[in-house]
């Protein structure tokens, strides 16, 4: 993960890796045949470290104990190096790309059955919200705030952040939103090497 975090997975080697473990190069070739595959098993494991989320009482509570504890694992020196890094590399790597979105889908899948099963029981969401459009509510803003944006949180940030998920999500998100509006074509979307940059 150091080595991760200081050369980007584009310059990463195993025989850099083998050095700052003081192994050598055969002994990292016998657990990982490659570049990619040492990373999603590394990478993979910490992204699906249970995270501790203890019943607060409120969904409130529960929300800004979770966003308090990502915004902390995300702030931290290794995790603010290498995910926007391994973000850009999913652009151009497949398996990376299918790697982050396995490992994230799962992470966010339990957390919604978690935290939005019990504001269901105590009756703070309807019945019929939508789990997984629920937690993207939840986190989306932080990922956005600290993985894109770059800009720190503090508490009440994160505070505000609890506070108006639990507004929007007590108003609840239905399994399925008529689409209404304007309608854009595909092709309008589209932009020339020019207008990209």
């Amino acid at each position: 993960m150091q080595e991760l975090a200081e050369v980007g997975y584009g310059r990463l080697s195993l025989e850099a890796v083998a050095r700052r473990a003081g192994v050598s190069k055969t002994a990292i070739y016998r657990r990982w045949r490659s570049k990619p595959e040492l990373v999603l098993e590394v990478v993979g494991g910490v992204a699906r470290k249970k995270l501790p989320l203890p019943d607060t009482g409120s969904l409130r509570g529960d929300l800004e104990l979770l966003l308090q504890v990502m915004a902390a694992a995300l702030q931290h020196p290794l995790a603010s190096q290498i995910i926007p890094d391994l973000l850009a590399e999913a652009a151009r790597n497949p398996a990376i790309a299918d790697m982050l979105q396995q490992t994230l889908r799962a992470y966010q899948a339990s957390i919604g059955d978690l935290l939005i099963g019990r504001a269901q029981t105590r009756g703070e969401v309807p019945e019929s919200i939508d789990h997984q459009f629920a937690t993207d509510l939840i986190v989306g803003p932080l990922y956005w705030r600290l993985m894109i944006a770059r800009v720190p949180l503090n508490a009440d940030d994160v505070s505000h952040l609890a506070a108006t998920a639990v507004l929007a999500l007590s108003q609840g998100v239905p399994a399925e939103v008529p689409v209404t509006g304007v309608t854009v074509e595909a092709d309008a979307l589209a932009l020339t090497p020019n207008e990209a940059v």
